[in-house]
């Protein structure tokens, strides 16, 4: 006598209701492994059990799985013109709804529509407002700092400039010194040659604190009677000459 036919219905009993989901758990899970194998179908498998626990089965991967679920699901809606417009009517619903929180969220911090605010709100809106606050105070220290390094960059080419500048005018100026002087007016040129070549002075200003720092450059002044020019050399060899 064979068995009779089972009645799909619940299973009142607990303990036998669990006991009939893990046998039948396994089986659809075997069924869907054999049906990705025979016919070469991509196969995800998710169950959740009566108390809420996860079970679930994937040939490649649940995630794979589902995005292709998701892309076949958007080309179903593009086919049909009316779920289309449902969808982007939807779409819309909530793009307005953003954009609206977004403006309600922006008054709020210009300081405006206060009103209806917890002290917890207007709490965190204070909070969100000092981190503004200290970002933008952070990239402008930072934004100085890169201006003020670049300054000090440009003033130290320039200070390696005028010295090697000043190094080239001091020897072209004695070379043309010993041009000038022979044995009858060597006494009357002095040993040190007081050079007078730059003085510049390069201002830093820093923005906002309005600081201004000076480096000064400077040389010797030359000393104008120290120096013996070639025409009154000339002069006083002709006095000797008359005398």
């Amino acid at each position: 006598m064979g068995r009779g036919k089972i009645v799909i219905r619940r299973i009142d009993n607990c303990t036998s209701r669990q006991v009939t989901f893990s046998k039948r758990r396994k089986g659809l899970i075997k069924k869907a492994k054999e049906l990705a194998i025979l016919c070469d179908a991509q196969v995800g498998l998710v169950i959740f059990s009566s108390t809420g626990k996860l079970y679930e089965y994937a040939n490649t991967s649940m995630k794979s799985v589902i995005e292709r679920y998701n892309i076949c699901k958007e080309d179903q809606q593009v086919t049909d013109p009316e779920s289309e417009v449902k969808f982007w009517q939807r779409e819309a619903d909530i793009l307005r709804q953003e954009l609206q929180n977004l403006q309600e969220n922006h008054r709020q911090l210009m300081g405006e529509q206060l009103y209806g605010l917890s002290i917890r709100n207007l709490q965190d809106l204070e909070n969100q407002l000092e981190l503004s606050l200290q970002g933008v105070r952070m990239k402008k220290e930072k934004i100085l700092t890169d201006e003020i390094q670049e300054l000090d960059r440009k003033g130290n080419i320039i200070h390696q400039e005028n010295v090697e500048l000043y190094k080239k005018v001091k020897i072209s100026f004695n070379k043309k010194t010993h041009n000038y002087t022979n044995r009858s007016t060597a006494q009357l040129i002095p040993q040190q040659l007081n050079t007078h070549l730059f003085n510049f002075r390069m201002v830093f200003v820093e923005e906002e604190n309005i600081h201004r720092h000076y480096f000064n450059f400077s040389y010797a002044s030359l000393n104008k009677n120290s120096i013996v020019r070639p025409q009154a050399v000339q002069v006083q060899q002709n006095e000797c000459v008359k005398s």
